[in-house]
């Protein structure tokens, strides 16, 4: 199976535009798989950008924890309306929330309230510009940065709004962790990663290097300039992202996955419900015309009408989109080596529109 004409002229737009250094796009549909490419990974050797790369995923991670969450809760390790004092007890003493009233369902469908620490002003500061450097190879346990989050007042009530939160994330995995008795990372991949053959996806502990080959992360580092200089981005420690946004992962390994989520092949049925239950976004600054599920979301901004669900993620110099049928069986994954920018997420949606304008729908949540 070949990538549509049409997808291949807007891969070679995002290029010649400026837009992004290199594009990739994998396509998934009944079982075949294809695969096209413009630009570069490496602007100084001039290597182009090919099949297999290695790259940070960003917030796509999310759907990995909320995958393992869902599994344990399964096998009855877990319980969705279990509470953060539960199997956190006395974490949130001291601070304006309640532990007694946060469940899992809510930390994995943003509806927690909790405030996200990435927003933290001073912790957001760290991360901009020449800052970024200072703080690159630092290691944050999850309990340091929820305490950051635990400083500011909640967005809303328990259960009461989406407000999308990192914290929401990292304090699911704790709960994990809490769960089992093995650290976030080890549940991840005895449920997930190894009975799905997802040999390019990882969550590094401390690990700064991405372990195989992998385009140059091309980052502003969020400086407020955008004429500011480009710099390589892919060498970092991502305890900063961990069960929210830290792993690293490759274009065919998310179709595998998401496609194996979306299908029913990953969870049960019960847990397959809970998924695809979702939540209204409008109002809460995050993508508008979406809806947010259990770490998955759908997107209905397609021209075409049709609903696509899936997740993405950003992070310095890495921007990636996976979305497709509810079923599964039609996915397409984007990246970019380069920061999220509204011209490389319009560039992502064309992609899909292009490929789910020919009439094919999901259903509408």
């Amino acid at each position: 199976m070949t990538v549509n004409e049409a997808v291949r002229r807007v891969l070679d737009g995002t290029v010649s535009s400026g837009v992004a250094p290199g594009i990739v796009v994998e396509v998934l549909r009944d079982g075949s798989r294809s695969f096209a490419v413009a630009g570069k990974a490496d602007l100084g050797t001039g290597r182009e950008r090919g099949p297999g790369e290695l790259f940070r995923i960003g917030s796509a991670a999310k759907a990995f924890t909320a995958a393992t969450a869902l599994k344990l809760a399964g096998e009855g390790v877990l319980g969705l309306d279990d509470t953060l004092e539960r199997w956190l007890p006395g974490l949130l003493d001291g601070s304006p929330y309640d532990a007694r009233a946060i469940t899992l369902r809510q930390l994995l469908n943003q509806t927690a309230g909790l405030f996200n620490f990435s927003m933290d002003p001073d912790f957001f500061a760290g991360g901009q510009g020449e800052a970024w450097y200072e703080r690159r190879f630092r290691t944050f346990t999850p309990e340091e940065l929820v305490r950051i989050a635990l400083r500011h007042p909640p967005f809303n009530a328990p259960g009461e709004a989406f407000r999308y939160s990192n914290t929401h994330y990292y304090l699911a995995a704790m709960m994990v962790e809490q769960a089992t008795g093995e650290p976030y990372g080890e549940v991840l991949d005895r449920l997930v990663l190894r009975p799905l053959e997802l040999t390019g996806t990882s969550l590094p502990t401390t690990e700064t290097v991405i372990p195989g080959p992998h385009p140059v992360h091309y980052s502003r580092l969020y400086a407020d300039d955008p004429a500011a200089p480009l710099h390589d981005a892919a060498e970092s420690n991502t305890t900063t992202g961990w069960s929210a946004g830290g792993m690293i992962s490759t274009t065919g390994d998310l179709l595998t996955f998401f496609s194996a989520l979306l299908s029913g092949r990953l969870l049960r049925p019960a847990e397959q419900a809970e998924l695809f239950t979702t939540e209204p976004t409008d109002g809460s600054g995050w993508l508008p015309g979406t809806r947010y599920g259990l770490g998955v979301w759908v997107e209905q901004k397609l021209g075409s009408g049709v609903h696509v669900w899936g997740n993405g993620g950003a992070d310095y110099g890495t921007f990636t989109l996976v979305l497709g049928s509810r079923d599964g069986t039609h996915l397409v994954a984007c990246h970019v080596n380069t920061d999220w920018s509204p011209e490389a997420y319009a560039a992502f949606l064309a992609i899909l529109d292009l490929e789910f304008g020919g009439g094919e729908s999901s259903p509408t949540p």
